[in-house]
């Protein structure tokens, strides 16, 4: 069957991009056909219908309003897919010049997935996208990643097991890796919800790399950035080659690569982060995590600059001292930190601009942005005086000053408040350019300049019955009575006026000026707007020159909102500055879990119980806290919270505790809680004791280790076995400082046995047989679990919690005695007795109960209900 023109451009595009729906321009629309059009209709809840028959089957179509396009490929993008943006080349007009027949020349211009998104509406504004690449060259490796929104650009060597770990402190939206490599790396990729793209090895190949970067940043080497190895330019040449896939050519303002140490950060495994709740609960989504609670940040470059900060914590002490000076000086000068985040409050984000400029896909409001940001960046440097200011602010204050030309252009260029597009028009200021303010009088006053020319014409002819007319046949023509006609056919008006018309009593006229200020007003929009155009592409370039400098204004105003939050946030949430030093210190003063206490202050109102916290070890050696206690009194909470404090002190922030001191930790590990993996085959126990190797094997003498409940998934002697033997090993090997809490009350004995042991305990009180927690931890060990009264807290059948109490004692008491074996034992307990249990009988209502239970006190008047207490409180007596 014969294809049409049109068609078979669609189908020879989409053969190019088999993995992408394919976003076919038709005029306003963006149009889909075949499978493409099948699998966007469902995705979107969109109408499918047909257009044609190809084969001799319709052929599915369905579309989406140009102008509405961006919200639905946000929707596609969530669910998996890839879009290929494919444009008219050519207006309808110039395709006929070419033949009635021809199609629009249209291309792909862009290649839409997760870790290449600049839109607004398409970006979280708090938090980075990074698209990332993973490369092997023989025994070495390494991780690039960029953030094409901001320009970021980022490389770190690492091992191979540390993949999963760095993924979980970067969370990319896109991981591209070798082709070869895909099916061996889906799994772990895809864990953390990745999207995976494999590149042919070409990509990947260093010498290729090289070349690309050195192109890009026009240098003739690398050196000036860093010694890089192969792997390290290999992943970085990788992301570069899929950013010219994917913008069609047009890369982005990247800025210089910045190596990244494993040693220069708290190295966190993905394991920590997710029991933590660094920045997303369990549950999902950012509510509830650590990130939410301490984010008091105004803009949306510190929002991110903050997220990094707390995903990478600090091992190097000169940069923690700083960021903790800066926090100190915000936090003792209030007034002048509620000055600065007021007028932080109206910086808009500069780098996002920035780069959907440099993509040549901003509008005028992104130099608005630009504009207003580093004005907002010049008075904040007027309210900065330098040698008061700590360090840290000192750079600060430099990258906030020297924009006053840049400023002053586009202040003089542009309108206060421009709209979003270049095609909407009227973002120049008037004044800018005098062939732009002709042509907008004329578009928007083309009826007074006609007038005004009108009134020329009767003045020079003397005929004051003329008159300028316009309609759609004619367009613009001069009309006078036929009883002027031989005035206006005689010369010399005849050698000015052009007969056009003559009608029954009208004769008709044009002048050539009259024909050439037709055609300027009608072509006035059109003109305004391609002046406007070009003089947008004039301010764009010009801005881009200034690229390094906006962007070293955008970090300025990013660290010094950062810092003035966490001045805030310490202000407001009464924390205090840590100290940090190269010891093997760790002790806490009244710490607090600040999720937790959050909560509390949210739901009820009631104080967190704080808690002391003190590991501090000598040299080589282990300080560990054996912490028992029941269920439900608080154990977890202390466990995190002391994890928490160490690491928002590693990050440069003050902390929610009395006092804190604290020796740098390289390491964090906490194994709190587990769950299942169905998908890997993984039990509960399996998952557990997976994580527990990981730390044993990982954990050096300067981590901080946080272990609750190794061996619970098992058997109680094999449980008590792993925990017992997982405890010696901490001490004995990993030398780590560490909190390991435990049910199984035989551990305690380890603290008379290993020197760098300490039992502690999480007290509570036994009233009535019912249990009150009281969220203390002191030094000592718990004597039980309480695990029968928590059960009756949780509201199992009081004839449930009767029966447990007659078994555990039964069981405590033979293990007393020790002649009693398990046999015996369930031969005197019925365990699997088909009996249901008696149900305790009910006890006899009391002679004042029934007396009550006859009372109606609607029916009472005062007097009688007053009669009736007396009576009821003699009854009482007897």
């Amino acid at each position: 069957m014969t294809v049409t023109p049109m068609m078979a451009q669609y189908l020879e595009l989409k053969a190019d991009y088999a993995d992408a729906l394919l976003f076919y321009r038709m005029g306003d629309f963006y149009e889909m056909f075949f499978e493409d059009a099948v699998a966007a209709a469902e995705a979107l809840d969109i109408a499918l219908t047909k257009r044609g028959k190809h084969d001799g089957a319709d052929i599915p179509m369905c579309g989406v309003p140009v102008h509405a396009a961006e919200g639905y490929l946000l929707t596609l993008i969530r669910k998996g897919f890839r879009v290929a943006v494919c444009e008219q080349m050519e207006s309808p007009a110039e395709a006929k010049k070419r033949g009635s027949k021809s199609v629009v020349n249209r291309d792909v211009v862009r290649l839409v997935t997760p870790g290449t998104l600049t839109e607004e509406a398409l970006l979280e504004a708090r938090r980075h996208n990074y698209l990332a690449a993973f490369a092997q060259v023989r025994d070495t490796y390494a991780l690039a990643w960029v953030d094409i929104s901001t320009g970021a650009f980022h490389v770190m060597p690492l091992t191979r097991v540390r993949l999963g770990a760095e993924l979980a402190r970067l969370a990319p939206s896109e991981l591209i890796v070798s082709e070869t490599q895909e099916a061996e790396l889906r799994d772990t990729v895809e864990e953390f919800g990745i999207a995976l793209t494999g590149l042919a090895r070409s990509a990947f190949d260093s010498t290729g790399s090289e070349k690309r970067l050195c192109d890009l940043f026009e240098v003739e080497t690398l050196d000036s950035f860093g010694a890089f190895d192969r792997a390290e330019i290999a992943a970085m040449g990788a992301v570069l080659q899929y950013l010219e896939i994917t913008q069609k050519g047009k890369l982005p303002l990247l800025r210089a690569p910045q190596r990244e140490a494993e040693t220069r950060t708290v190295q966190i495994d993905a394991a920590t982060r997710r029991n933590l709740e660094l920045t997303q609960a369990l549950s999902g989504g950012r509510a509830g995590s650590l990130l939410s609670v301490i984010d008091k940040t105004v803009t949306a470059g510190g929002a991110r600059l903050l997220e990094r900060r707390l995903s990478s914590p600090s091992r190097i002490l000169s940069v923690l001292r700083k960021r903790l000076d800066a926090v100190a000086w915000a936090n003792d000068n209030a007034a002048q930190r509620h000055k600065i985040r007021d007028q932080l409050r109206k910086v808009p984000d500069l780098d996002r601009a920035l780069s959907r400029l440099s993509l040549d896909r901003g509008g005028p409001r992104d130099l608005a942005a630009i504009r207003n940001g580093l004005a907002q960046a010049e008075l904040l440097r007027d309210d900065l005086s330098e040698p008061a200011v700590p360090d840290l602010l000192v750079n600060v204050i430099h990258a906030l000053r020297g924009h006053s030309e840049l400023i002053d252009h586009l202040e003089t260029a542009l309108i206060a408040e421009p709209p979003l597009l270049v095609r909407d028009g009227g973002f120049i200021a008037p004044g800018v350019d005098d062939d732009l303010d002709e042509a907008r009088k004329l578009r928007d006053e083309g009826r007074g300049v006609i007038a005004k020319m009108q009134a020329e014409f009767v003045s020079n002819t003397g005929i004051s019955s003329l008159k300028i007319k316009h309609n759609n046949v004619l367009g613009y023509f001069i009309e006078t009575p036929s009883t002027h006609a031989e005035k206006m056919l005689s010369a010399p008006l005849s050698e000015t006026f052009i007969h056009r018309q003559t009608t029954a009593n009208q004769v008709r006229f044009t002048t050539v000026e009259l024909s050439e200020m037709e055609t300027r007003i009608l072509n006035a929009g059109g003109r305004a707007l391609e002046i406007e155009k070009r003089l947008f592409e004039t301010l764009r370039n010009h801005a881009l020159k200034h690229a390094a400098d906006i962007a070293q204004a955008a970090g300025g105003l990013s660290e010094l909102d950062l810092t003035a939050a966490l001045a805030e946030l310490a202000t407001t949430e009464n924390w205090s500055a840590p100290k940090i030093d190269d010891s093997r210190a760790f002790a806490i003063e009244g710490g607090r879990h600040p999720v937790v206490e959050n909560a509390l202050q949210r739901s009820s109102g009631d104080p967190f119980i704080a808690n002391d916290c003190d590991l501090s070890a000598e040299a080589g050696a282990a300080n560990i806290w054996l912490l028992t206690g029941p269920n439900m009194a608080g154990k977890s909470t202390f466990l995190r919270q002391n994890a928490i404090i160490a690491l928002l002190a590693q990050m440069g922030s003050f902390v929610p505790a009395n006092s804190a001191h604290i020796g740098l930790i390289s390491q964090l590990f906490s194994r709190v809680g587990a769950s299942d993996d169905l998908a890997r085959g993984r039990s509960t126990f399996m998952v557990e004791m997976v994580e527990t190797a990981a730390i044993l094997n990982q954990a050096d003498d300067r981590a901080l280790v946080i272990l609750d409940e190794i061996g619970r998934g098992t058997a109680t002697y094999d449980g008590l076995s792993i925990a017992w033997a997982t405890l010696e090993h901490l001490h004995d090997v990993n030398r780590s400082r560490a909190l390991f809490a435990t049910h199984y009350h035989e551990m305690t004995a380890l603290a008379g046995k290993l020197p760098g042991v300490d039992n502690a305990t999480v007290t509570v009180k036994e009233w009535e047989g019912e249990v009150i927690f009281l969220h203390e931890v002191k030094r000592g060990a718990a004597d039980r679990s309480y695990g029968v009264q928590v059960a009756q807290l949780a509201g199992l059948p009081a004839a449930v919690i009767a029966r447990a109490r007659v078994v555990l004692e039964a069981l405590e008491k033979g293990e007393r005695e020790g002649g009693a074996t398990q046999k015996t034992l369930i031969d005197d307990l019925p365990l699997f007795s088909a009996r249901p249990t008696p149900q305790a009988a009910p006890a006899k209502s009391s002679l004042l109960e029934e007396r009550l239970s006859a009372i109606h006190p609607d029916e009472l008047t005062p007097k009688q209900a007053l009669e009736m207490l007396y009576a009821l409180k003699e009854a009482a007596k007897n």
